[in-house]
């Protein structure tokens, strides 16, 4: 039978460091905050159920938990009393019963599901607790994981290390894994008779030992459990996020001329087969199918492509852009709650919002729906077939049946007819030899305004 595990994520830190009015695990790697990260990582390595301890911003904090947690459980840490004292503020939620329970941090977004799973199958091995700990060329300022014979037998801050103890460059992440019906135990026996005055949840590995418990540790890479503690370390950290994503992008068939100039956020998806040139940011809610080719400087944002579509370059998806199979939107473009469908094409200098582009209808260089009247938003309408020609204004609400041809430099206001010509601009007039005497006229005017002392 699967083992129960709840996920307890401490979150109630203020984060001072990073010198802002919000809390720092709401600040966002590749579009999502922190300490969402730390949930999604916790489900993923089998969660069953997710317990948040908050303090700053604690409604915010929750609302970034449950968007991708929903049934998460939230607890005030009223007061900052240490380590042990944020997870005994989750006591409800751990009373019920575990077998497993994971300790993570909200500010620690790039530990991976595979390290927290890790960390659970030493507990079903047997151990009591499992500590993750990393190596690192320089270990000050961390705690110590002291070792003899392959079990923990303490975690040794660095103001208490010996000399000797010192040198070990084998140091505690924070992250644990505890036998869920003896933590409770183990954590109510935490004292606070230390310089802070505070209880330390890296205790409960002596308080274990000597009640008979087998500690353990797992290596998890250094990068892995960065934590921030201001903005120079979030750099750091969605550098090393956007780094994993270009990786798994390519290993899993997709091809960047670039990597290094191409920005994911946490949710892209894309198929096989997709080429991005330098310089395209994706954000958030953009879903591509295969064979799609994004040319260079475009950015997309909540929008879908289907097979076999072309963006770019310089072009600009947001929200609402839905291209269907073979669409092109084309250089220096912008969409916006736009549904453009197989085969059409918006090839330069246009902006289509709140609008329909139908099959293989074809818009001309500098056309724009004029979808906003100052208070409302207005749809626009095209059918399939349709030929709309450069510089074309469409005042919506308005729509254009399947097959009409739209003049160049129109501005239609009216609904156009199926297989109708539509054409909305003044008469050309051309008046022979007039040319010559604007020239003359001019150039006097010119002379004139030289001629005048400075």
């Amino acid at each position: 039978m699967p083992r129960t595990c709840l996920s307890v994520i401490l979150a109630a830190g203020e984060g001072t460091r990073m010198k802002s009015s919000r809390a720092k695990v709401l600040h966002e790697v590749a579009g999502l905050p922190m300490v969402a990260h730390a949930v999604l990582a916790a489900k993923a390595a089998g969660t069953d159920a997710v317990a948040l301890v908050t303090g700053r911003d604690a409604e915010a904090v929750e609302k970034a938990a449950r968007a991708v947690a929903p049934q998460s459980t939230v607890h005030v840490q009223a007061e900052r009393l240490g380590t042990a004292h944020a997870v005994l503020a989750a006591r409800a939620s751990i009373e019920p019963g575990f077998d497993d329970l994971l300790i993570l941090f909200g500010d620690t977004p790039l530990v991976r599901s595979q390290t927290l799973e890790a960390a659970r199958a030493v507990l079903a091995e047997g151990a009591d607790i499992c500590v993750v700990g990393f190596r690192t060329a320089d270990p000050t300022g961390y705690g110590r994981l002291i070792e003899r014979e392959g079990d923990v037998i303490a975690i040794r801050e660095e103001k208490d290390a010996s000399a000797d103890e010192k040198k070990i460059g084998f140091c505690n992440a924070g992250i644990m894994a505890v036998r869920g019906e003896t933590v409770l135990s183990l954590l109510d026996a935490v004292g606070n008779n230390n310089a802070k005055g505070e209880y330390y949840l890296t205790d409960i590995v002596a308080i274990a030992r000597e009640r008979g418990g087998v500690v353990k540790a797992i290596e998890a890479g250094a990068e892995e459990v960065l934590g921030v503690n201001n903005r120079v370390e979030l750099a750091a950290v969605e550098a090393i996020w956007q780094d994993r994503k270009r990786r798994e992008a390519m290993l899993a068939g997709a091809t960047l001329i670039a990597p290094e100039t191409v920005f994911f956020s946490f949710d892209t998806a894309l198929g096989l087969d997709v080429v991005v040139e330098p310089n395209v940011v994706f954000g958030l809610g953009v879903v591509v199918a295969d064979g799609v080719a994004i040319h260079a400087f475009s950015h997309l944002e909540g929008a879908k492509l289907a097979r076999g579509t072309s963006v770019g370059p310089y072009a600009r998806l947001r929200p609402g852009t839905d291209l269907g199979e073979g669409a092109k939107v084309g250089n220096f473009c912008e969409t916006k709650n736009a549904r453009i469908e197989a085969g059409a094409k918006v090839n330069h200098l246009s902006y289509i919002g709140d609008a329909r582009i139908g099959s293989n209808t074809n818009v001309g260089a500098g056309t724009i729906t004029c979808n906003y009247d100052g208070l409302n938003k207005w749809f626009t309408d095209i059918g399939a077939n349709v030929f709309v020609g450069s510089d074309t204004a469409l005042v919506a609400p308005v729509s254009v049946a399947d097959g009409a041809f739209i003049g160049s430099g129109s501005v239609i206001t009216e609904d156009v007819p199926a297989d109708a010509l539509a054409i909305a601009r003044s008469r050309q007039v051309v008046k022979e030899g007039r040319a010559v005497e604007i020239r003359a006229r001019t150039a006097a005017m010119k002379a004139q305004k030289s001629s005048k002392p400075a």
